[in-house]
């Protein structure tokens, strides 16, 4: 979980939905000093020992600072999750998939789980990324560009059906 390279206006569209906010310990004093407002810290120290905004709560972690936080979401029953990050590997996210709609957002790519039949409606020449080892996969709208990109043939739904339970797609943001 990073704001590395994020851009600071899809940042600000994020937070006009006034989102419940959790930040690894490493990222706390760049998002305090943007002025957001940080609803949990993630820290592997049992006492955190910056100073905190207050009603800041610690969510403990180990080794999973990701895996833990989105437990948190899962346990509390959240909806959805939007997170804010560098890099992305599926292993760290494919457990949650069913649990939270969860979108990954890292400095050039909108990232997200989707079940088969998912449409979507896209302008012409958008590429779509399957982010996914996949089987058996139909697309309406898109033109395979190669294995794994695909490119909306003109304005309008694209549609995806596969045999697995998800897969995860990316966008270009």
């Amino acid at each position: 979980m990073s704001l590395e390279g994020f851009n600071q206006e899809n940042l600000g569209q994020l937070l006009e939905w006034s989102p419940t906010i959790l930040v690894n310990e490493d990222v706390y004093e760049t998002a305090d000093s943007l002025g957001i407002k940080i609803d949990g810290i993630i820290s592997s120290q049992v006492s955190v020992s910056m100073p905190l905004q207050p009603g800041t709560f610690v969510i403990h972690t180990e080794n999973a600072p990701l895996e833990d936080a989105l437990k948190y979401l899962a346990g509390e029953q959240y909806h959805s999750v939007n997170i804010i990050t560098t890099s992305f590997h599926i292993k760290d996210y494919a457990l949650f998939a069913d649990h939270i709609n969860l979108v990954i957002l890292t400095p050039d790519k909108r990232i997200f789980p989707v079940k088969s039949g998912f449409s979507k409606w896209k302008v012409a020449n958008e590429h779509i990324e399957i982010l996914s080892e996949i089987r058996n996969i139909h697309s309406q709208g898109l033109a395979k560009e190669t294995d794994h990109i695909y490119r909306t043939e003109k304005e309008g739904f694209y549609t995806l059906s596969f045999d697995q339970p998800f897969i995860f797609i990316a966008e270009d943001l």
